[in-house]
């Protein structure tokens, strides 16, 4: 039997330092196993990352996602790519998280550095596939991305 793992002050602070210094301007940290049918990790986010917009179709894959750190910007989309809604997800704010249901497009901004999310969805992890990636948005290191990441910044200010 393993140990009780914390999501505390020091690990939010070591992700914040990670996040910082990874190029991706993120940094996961994983409770589970990778075989493990439960997913369920901390993410440390930094304002400079950019989490395409993106969707996934297994009905087993809904998605919860709850700010531990910091302000997020959640944005939905419809199969066309436009906004359907936008809201912030805030530690001790009025909302601090999402329930996800599979097969809706999303995006996430970060609004204030060295923010943490954790995050729990079915495994075994699969890469996004055909129809999860959003085909009017730049992928993660096309052109056009700093643009886009602008843009959906935007939608909160």
């Amino acid at each position: 039997m393993s140990a009780p793992r914390f999501l505390d002050q020091a690990l939010f602070a070591t992700l914040a330092d990670q996040a910082r210094s990874n190029p991706r301007g993120r940094q996961h940290h994983n409770f589970h196993a990778m075989e493990e049918p439960c997913h369920r990790l901390a993410v440390g986010l930094q304002p400079h990352t950019y989490i395409a917009p993106h969707r996934h179709l297994s009905e087993d894959k809904a998605e919860s996602l709850l700010v531990l750190k910091g302000r997020l910007g959640l944005l939905t989309f419809d199969e066309q790519g436009n906004l359907t809604g936008t809201r912030e997800l805030a530690a001790g704010g009025e909302c601090v998280g999402v329930d996800l249901p599979p097969g809706v497009f999303h995006a996430l901004v970060v609004l204030e550095a060295d923010s943490v999310l954790f995050e729990c969805k079915a495994g075994p992890y699969r890469p996004l596939g055909e129809g999860e990636q959003a085909p009017w948005a730049p992928r993660e290191g096309e052109e056009g991305v700093a643009a886009y990441l602008a843009w959906m910044r935007a939608r909160f200010a």
